[in-house]
């Protein structure tokens, strides 16, 4: 359900889109006194909707509207952000992003920097937890750094089931994207969860431990991983002291357990960037990893200041990840 933006939040999201050159979806807030409630996550995991059904109605908010709404989850009141695509009204099996944040930031900066908004999507933009009182900045499940009270997983998917329940949303093309420590979370539902995420891709993602539990015994939904070779942050050649590993050989390792093929086919684009993809699966989803030469820990394209290093314009994040969602239907 909406809650209040402050001024400086939506200072920030227009100060984003401007310093894109672009025009930010208008931002929707009820009127003072309404009587709206928190949202409660659908009880006893709902069967989602096909988007051959009715849409539900009334819908949460005006179509090309971004809003903020909270919701329970594991007994906590959680955030996000919603973009609801101006054409909204015109079909009834929209796609649904969930874009996660690094740590320490918000559903708002990765909405200004990251351009999602700008697709034909559904997208939902989670806030990760503050994990105590000595460290206020945000993050995700899977990091060390983390709650490990909290159950990012768990309200994942009730945010897919609450959003179900309240918009037109495809089943089928259910995706999660997001960088750094959220990166990492969107590629730990694409194995733990790839019965309700049909594709993962990631930015710069901390492929943590924890991140990467059972990612190797059992069929993963297919995953894109995009990492700058000079990623300070989460290096490229991993990290043996943080357990981190390196970003290719975590490639190959997520395609030998999807029994994919041994050699990935290679494409180059511009002067820095390669895709390197194992395909023809027989036991899990496609792997790709985008290497950006020279790159630092950001989102590729970015509209804004996305974090340390250099940032590519040779690809736009937006539109890799959304290309290869598409691409799994």
């Amino acid at each position: 359900m909406f809650t209040t933006f402050t001024n400086t939040a939506v200072q920030g999201v227009l100060a984003l889109a401007a310093s894109a050159g672009l025009v930010a979806p208008a931002l929707t807030f009820p009127a003072e006194g309404s009587d709206s409630g928190v949202v409660q996550a659908p009880a006893g995991g709902a069967a989602l909707k096909h988007g051959s059904e009715s849409c539900p109605e009334p819908i949460p908010q005006t179509p090309g509207s971004s809003a903020k709404h909270t919701m329970i989850s594991g007994g906590l009141e959680r955030e996000y952000i919603l973009t609801i695509p101006a054409e909204y009204q015109t079909q009834s099996d929209w796609p649904l992003i969930i874009a996660f944040h690094g740590r320490g930031s918000t559903g708002v900066e990765v909405e200004g920097y990251s351009r999602l908004s700008d697709l034909p999507a559904v997208v939902a933009y989670p806030f990760g937890e503050i994990p105590d009182d000595d460290d206020p900045r945000r993050a995700w499940q899977g990091a060390p750094y983390s709650d490990p009270e909290v159950d990012d997983v768990a309200f994942a998917v009730d945010l897919i089931e609450t959003l179900n329940d309240q918009l037109c949303i495809d089943d089928e093309q259910v995706y999660a994207t997001g960088k750094s420590n959220g990166g990492g979370l969107a590629l730990a539902l694409a194995c733990r969860i790839p019965d309700r995420i049909a594709a993962a891709a990631a930015a710069a993602p901390a492929l943590y431990p924890e991140t990467r539990e059972g990612c190797l015994r059992k069929p993963t939904a297919p995953t894109m991983i995009i990492h700058g070779t000079d990623d300070a942050t989460i290096p490229y050649a991993g990290d043996p002291a943080r357990d981190l590993p390196a970003i290719e050989e975590w490639g190959e390792e997520l395609a030998a357990a999807s029994r994919c093929r041994t050699k990935p086919s290679t494409t180059r684009i511009g002067e820095d960037v390669e895709y390197m993809t194992w395909s023809q699966c027989r036991h899990g989803g496609e792997v790709t990893v985008v290497s950006v030469e020279g790159g630092g820990h950001v989102w590729p394209g970015a509209a804004a200041y996305s974090g340390g290093g250099h940032t590519t314009h040779t690809i736009s994040g937006n539109d890799v990840v959304w290309e290869f969602f598409t691409a799994q239907r």
